[in-house]
């Protein structure tokens, strides 16, 4: 270990640094009552790592003997999940202190889950991408359980730790068999293991136990079951977590394992994540559409839109690589949007989150309504909102890699799971004037961010505000290596 590659890991340091002493203050002088300044103090550093990422430099560095690398690519995802993080934990502060159950560890665990997924998408050996996967799923599992007098949140907490930890068995036998054959942890070794761009039957089998647990990670089919209980049962601002950062690192993480270590046998994991990449496309598609509840609603839109990303990533080329950062960038943003709505649903005070509930919105709130159906739209992929410019992005990857029979489903899935999100649309605009509804009061913040993200679905168009060409070179740098 060098000053050189502690310099590199700045970043990570910082934040996990602030954590801990942020901890320690906590503790130290009085616990619960500094939470919700911790919150925006949280959210502000969060901001300032992803400045500080964004403007390190364009070059590729390694670090600890190539067991870390600092690229493009790993900044584009590390902005990303960063700024999604912070907003996401504006968005909690005021939902949780309304309650009074905003604890101080919350942040504090949220900043430490971030490290972790900075470590998971810049691993360049497989013992690190485990490090930097379980220090974020560790504070994953403690968040979903944070509401201590809830059994919901509880049953969400212990659900996914017992699931999660199924997956961390599978990953780590998938790693031991991979080093058993390659002789390796490191990507690079792992990489030149592979023979005339195929790899061995040991190797290949290894690979496929990595897969299954990395799929884990971003609730692909058929390793999506924690999904939908954990979505209901956690609190609204977590469920809005899990729904964005964590699942922009995963998909990252999976990307990065694949082609900086198996990048040379395409031909051997292209049809495995491209069935994966159907599977979640046509059950989050087709399960979506019997949901009452708006939070297993979006557990099953998050199950199809992480099919159509690995749409992306099964192409096997730079262009995939690039569709699906598009895709990430753009879904990440239609969620948050989103559930800074989903978190404004009440009824007397009280969370509610019964579809149902939304019957004609449009005439209490109408500007609120709009920005929904903009949101709404945009996720289902509605030309012309942003949201239609990254399927047609995936769906262009797959076309030219050769996969047309991939984006025909895609295309065909596409307009399945558009039922459930036009529905949600119909009971805003023509539902019932009989049932029970929610109040339609949004704090400022709320408020903003929700009319924030609908602008960019809608202004995005012009030239999705030069995301596409920080994709590009983010992925030039992963495919390139």
């Amino acid at each position: 270990m060098t000053s050189a590659d502690l310099a590199i890991l700045l970043p990570e340091i910082f934040l996990a640094a602030y954590a801990m002493v942020a901890l320690l203050v906590a503790v130290w002088t009085g616990k619960d009552e500094t939470a919700q300044f911790l919150c925006w103090v949280t959210a502000a550093i969060l901001v300032a790592v992803a400045i500080w990422v964004s403007l390190s430099g364009g070059v590729t560095r390694t670090a600890f003997g190539g067991m870390f690398v600092d690229d493009a690519f790993a900044r584009f995802a590390k902005v990303t999940l960063l700024l999604a993080a912070a907003l996401v934990l504006i968005l909690s502060e005021g939902f949780f202190s309304r309650r009074g159950a905003l604890v101080f560890e919350y942040p504090i665990l949220v900043a430490l889950s971030v490290v972790g997924m900075m470590i998971m998408v810049s691993a360049a050996d497989l013992i690190t991408l485990y490090m930097g996967l379980e220090l974020q799923s560790l504070s994953l599992y403690v968040i979903a359980a944070i509401r201590r007098d809830s059994l919901k949140s509880t049953e969400a907490g212990l659900k996914y730790f017992i699931l999660g930890a199924l997956s961390s068995g599978l990953l780590l036998y998938g790693a031991s068999l991979t080093y058993g054959y390659a002789g390796t942890t490191e990507f690079k070794g792992i990489y030149s293991a592979a023979t005339d761009g195929h790899v061995g039957i040991g190797l290949l089998i290894g690979l496929t136990f990595l897969i299954s647990g990395m799929a884990f990670k971003v609730s692909a089919v058929p390793f999506h079951m924690w999904t939908p209980d954990v979505y209901e049962g956690s609190p609204t601002p977590v469920t809005a977590f899990f729904a964005s950062a964590p699942k922009m690192a995963a998909m990252a993480m999976f990307a990065r394992a694949l082609y900086d270590a198996f990048g040379d046998a395409v031909a051997d994991w292209q049809q495995i994540i491209a069935l994966l990449a159907v599977l979640s496309m046509y059950l989050g598609g087709i399960a979506g559409i019997a949901q009452r509840d708006i939070k297993r609603l979006m557990a099953y839109s998050s199950i199809s839109h992480m099919g159509f990303a690995l749409m992306g990533l099964a192409a096997g080329t730079a262009i995939g690589v690039e569709a699906m950062l598009v895709y990430m960038a753009i879904y990440v943003t239609m969620n948050i949007g989103t559930f800074a709505f989903i978190l404004s649903m009440e009824r007397d005070g009280q969370p509610v989150t019964r579809i149902d509930s939304l019957n004609m919105l449009s005439k209490k709130e109408p500007v609120t309504a709009f920005a929904m159906l903009v949101l709404l739209f945009s996720l289902a992929g509605v030309p012309p909102l942003v949201g239609f410019f990254g399927k047609f992005a995936v769906l262009t990857a797959a076309l030219g890699a050769g996969l047309t029979w991939l984006a025909v489903l895609g295309a065909v899935a596409s307009v399945i799971s558009a039922f459930y999100y036009l529905r949600i649309v119909y009971f805003m605009y023509f539902g019932s004037d009989d049932t029970q509804k929610i109040d339609g009061r949004m704090s400022p913040v709320q408020w903003g961010i929700l009319m924030g993200s609908a602008a960019i679905m809608v202004l995005g168009v012009v030239n999705l505000f030069g995301v596409e060409g920080l994709a590009a070179n983010a992925a030039a740098s992963l495919v390139g290596n």
